[in-house]
């Protein structure tokens, strides 16, 4: 089997290598309200100390999200999200010895936390969720970004072939917005919109 191997070199020395060998990515959720570990990290200290246990078991990307995103949680603004972000990107952009990725579906929160120094952006809405304003910004950095698999109302026929047709979408936006093809990641998106 021929493996794809990508190696983003960030400017402040960070490293990420897909396609060597399997790559674990940390959650930081800094939220009160979300489904997995709602408000276990929502304070500086506790997300300080969580980013540096997951380095030190071996993640190789943090993933911070700053608004849940589980059934029935209550969306939040950008400006609502961005309070929450502006507290803890700088703590944890600093205790994190790995890359970190930031979980916005708003653009203007993308933009800002690629501008402070994160490293890759996820769009849970795989690109979509918006005017292209998401592709624009990926672009505009030269970033990877992670491109995820989601359904505001799921109604599958074939799973698998329903992905690959949302996926081509999304394609076609970066393409159109000029984001390279080696910063595009896809997420399949396990546990969003799906069932087992």
């Amino acid at each position: 089997m021929n493996k794809e191997k990508r190696r983003y070199t960030f400017k402040d020395g960070k490293e990420l290598i897909l396609g060597d060998k399997m790559v674990v990515m940390g959650i930081l959720n800094v939220t009160p309200d979300s489904f997995s570990d709602g408000g276990h990290w929502d304070t500086a200290g506790t997300a300080a100390d969580h980013t540096k246990g997951m380095c030190c078991d071996g993640a190789g990307i943090i993933d911070m999200g700053a608004e849940s995103t589980r059934p029935g949680s209550t969306p939040l603004t950008a400006e609502q999200e961005w309070e929450r972000l502006q507290t803890f990107l700088p703590v944890v952009l600093k205790e994190s010895t790995v890359p970190v990725s930031v979980d916005t579906y708003h653009y203007e929160n993308a933009d800002r936390v690629m501008s402070v120094g994160a490293h890759v952006m996820n769009d849970i809405w795989g690109l979509q969720g918006d005017d292209g304003s998401m592709a624009r910004v990926a672009a505009e950095h030269a970033c990877p970004v992670i491109v995820m698999h989601n359904d505001k109302n799921p109604h599958y026929h074939q799973v698998i072939e329903d992905m690959k047709r949302f996926f081509d979408t999304s394609i076609t936006i970066a393409d159109k917005a000029g984001i390279r093809r080696e910063n595009i990641i896809l997420d399949p998106g396990i546990g969003f919109a799906k069932t087992r």
